[in-house]
C-alpha cells in the first residue's frame, strides 16, 4: 500500500480552510503538502475563485490571498 502525501492525510475541508485563512504561513503549510499534480489543480480552482463570477466577495478576497502567498518565493 502506498503512503499518503500530506494533502492525502488531511481533509479536504480542513485542506481548503488552510489555504483560504488568509495566514500566509497556514498557506504555505498546506500548499506544500500537496503533489504537483495537486498543487496545479487547486492553483486553477483558486483563480476561479478569484476571478469568476458567483463567489463571495471574501472568498474572491481569500483566493487571491492564496494565490498571492503562493506566487511568492519560498522563505526557508
Amino acid at each position: 500500500m502506498a503512503s499518503a502525501t500530506k494533502a492525502e492525510a488531511w481533509d479536504p475541508a480542513g485542506l481548503w480552510e488552510a489555504l483560504l485563512s488568509s495566514d500566509p504561513a497556514r498557506i504555505r503549510h498546506a500548499w506544500r503538502g500537496l503533489s504537483a499534480e495537486e498543487a496545479q489543480a487547486v492553483q486553477a480552482h483558486l483563480k476561479k475563485m478569484a476571478e469568476e463570477p458567483g463567489w463571495q466577495a471574501v472568498q474572491q478576497q481569500a483566493a487571491a490571498d492564496a494565490l498571492r502567498v503562493i506566487a511568492e518565493p519560498a522563505e526557508d
